[in-house]
């Protein structure tokens, strides 16, 4: 059995670079989950809306992203939106691509937590006067992201750490970052390890601050 020993110290001059990815991956992942959230909400809206058309578009949509890898999906906005004249960046084809990824599963998620509010607050909304895109906004929609927040709370996670795949396009990632430094020590075994504890501590990061919201906004209404 070949002698094998633990170098840290070839990672440690290099910290700065995974804080940089670090901190990128969860400015992804916060605007994707910010923009992606709002698009759910339209999404659900089209999809119970009664409008033949527009819930055909939303269940399209939905089906095409959830039976599609999302490496395909980001190699297809990086490199295919050059060829019709939009120029995009890797960082913002990431971006665009984990919001289209985003959507496409918490579409379902809201949908769920929709069908769960009793027809009866729907019906008293509209004898106040609420038009249907009123209701929605002010009582479905609340409702519906707290009926489903720990699911939703799963998808960020799960978008985070799914967000690795951003590297395969050059975006500046803690994944980038890790491959970059690994080419220059060789030293995959330490570089890979500590970008993992950079990974579960962006995870126990984000249970906290979801925690967090939930005891100020949510908790009350219980």
């Amino acid at each position: 059995m070949p002698n094998f020993s633990l170098q840290f110290w070839h990672v440690w001059p290099h910290l700065d670079a995974l804080f940089q990815g670090a901190l990128l991956t969860i400015a992804l992942t916060a605007q994707a989950s910010a923009f992606g959230l709002v698009a759910s909400l339209v999404g659900a809206y089209a999809l119970m809306s009664g409008f033949k058309p527009a819930a055909t578009l939303a269940r399209a949509y939905v089906e095409v992203i959830r039976n599609t890898p999302f490496l395909v999906q980001l190699l297809f906005i990086y490199f295919s939106l050059p060829t019709i004249g939009i120029q995009v960046t890797a960082n913002q084809a990431a971006l665009m691509t984990m919001i289209m990824n985003f959507t496409g599963y918490t579409i379902e998620i809201l949908r769920g937590g929709i069908q769960s509010i009793p027809a009866t607050q729907l019906d008293s909304a509209r004898s106040i006067g609420f038009s249907k895109v009123q209701t929605f906004i002010f009582v479905v929609a609340p409702q519906a992201v707290r009926n489903t927040y720990p699911s939703l709370t799963s998808q960020f996670s799960l978008l985070l750490l799914g967000s690795s795949v951003v590297s395969a396009i050059s975006a500046e990632d803690l994944t980038a970052a890790a491959n970059y430094i690994q080419s220059l020590n060789f030293r995959s075994f330490e570089v890979y390890l500590v970008t993992a504890g950079f990974y579960l501590a962006l995870t126990a990061l984000c249970r906290i601050t979801f925690a967090a919201i939930w005891r100020m906004t949510f908790h009350r209404w219980e």
